[in-house]
């Protein structure tokens, strides 16, 4: 028994603001410049394993040094920090959270749900949704370790240095997982169209 295949003038059709594909790529570009620039800050001072621990190899980093990795970092850090503010507020205006974030159906729907696309919506969205507390605990660290002076108030609730810059660390896996999910589970949803309709 063989199953006809699926004719790609029946797939749905994905459109989005130039706005949203815009607030894509700057995500995009900016999440990789910080990870290659955070790779080389990290070489220069382990996280783990002290100055004689793992390091990054060098086609990976960005900056060259400490101070042109810092740079690189930072600089690209407000770019995130400020895209994400305004995509954040982009969501409120146009109530889009409605349809982005996890509710209580949707959970109803992972625990008991027999429709595999509407738990895959359920899923997109539960994803979407445990992300922002991990993308704030990045900033909220990123910026305790940019001002640590001005802003003590901030790396005083992580208690160490060491423990701010583990927390941080970690954060990066998490995000990159988030973006490989993200992508696998909008294939799932509506297959390349869907991505393309993102960025293109």
């Amino acid at each position: 028994m063989t199953s006809n295949p699926v004719n790609s003038s029946q797939l749905p059709i994905f459109r989005q603001a130039v706005f949203v594909k815009m607030i894509h790529w700057i995500n995009l570009i900016s999440l990789g410049i910080m990870i290659g620039s955070g790779l080389q800050i990290y070489n220069a001072n382990p996280v783990f394993g002290g100055r004689a621990g793992w390091h990054f190899p060098d086609f990976l980093t960005l900056g060259g040094w400490l101070a042109g990795g810092r740079d690189w970092h930072f600089a690209a850090m407000w770019l995130f920090s400020v895209n994400l503010l305004i995509y954040g507020i982009y969501i409120g205006l146009t109530r889009r959270w409605q349809r982005r974030f996890v509710t209580a159906s949707d959970l109803q729907v992972l625990k008991v749900g027999q429709n595999p696309k509407r738990k895959t919506y359920a899923w997109h969205r539960f994803v979407y949704t445990a992300i922002i507390p991990v993308l704030l605990l990045a900033i909220a660290t990123g910026l305790a370790m940019y001002k640590p002076a001005h802003l003590h108030w901030l790396s005083g609730l992580f208690g160490s240095w060491q423990t701010l810059r583990t927390l941080h660390f970690i954060t990066v896996p998490i995000v990159v997982l988030f973006a490989v999910i993200h992508t696998l589970l909008a294939l799932k949803i509506g297959h390349w169209r869907m991505i393309r309709s993102i960025f293109f």
